[in-house]
């Protein structure tokens, strides 16, 4: 015998409806790549309206949680975020859109391509940032370190 919530789980991962599952804040977690090369652009939030303005219109739109208010990616940037394929994961709690950016291609509010512009790097007893991908005004490349604690202070 089945339970309910084993039809439940069943019914989000297999079946073929749209299913949305936002978190107890009415909140999605939403991933956006670029279309034509993959790479990570940002991580972003959706709450319902969002979620269906996007699939609405074709381009995408987030709720700012700092705001606390909907956001359409672009609109006073230039940077809009048309959206040519969309998808929701397993559970369906999480979303990922593959798009196309207007404007100068950024989508980081520091004027860069994607918001993952720091790699880390873990040696022995440390880690560091490396930055790559400046900002569009900036001229030269942008290289720095940031030298953290691997272990907790007591």
């Amino acid at each position: 015998m089945t339970t309910p919530t084993a039809n439940f789980a069943e019914m989000i991962e297999e079946g073929s409806a749209l299913a949305p599952q936002f978190n107890e804040d009415g909140l999605m977690p939403a991933i956006a790549t670029d279309a034509a090369n993959g790479v990570v652009l940002m991580l972003a939030w959706m709450n319902a309206e969002a979620l269906n303005r996007t699939i609405e219109t074709g381009e995408a739109w987030y709720w700012s949680r700092s705001r606390q208010c909907l956001w359409h990616k672009g609109a006073t940037s230039g940077q809009v975020q048309r959206v040519e394929e969309l998808r929701v994961d397993c559970d369906q709690d999480a979303v990922w859109l593959k798009v196309h950016v207007g404007g100068d291609g950024g989508s980081c509010h520091t004027g860069r391509t994607s918001c993952f512009y720091r790699r880390i790097i873990a040696v022995p007893d440390q880690m560091t940032f490396e930055f790559g991908s400046p900002p569009k005004t900036m001229k030269t490349m942008c290289t720095a370190s940031l030298v953290v604690s691997a272990t907790p202070s007591n």
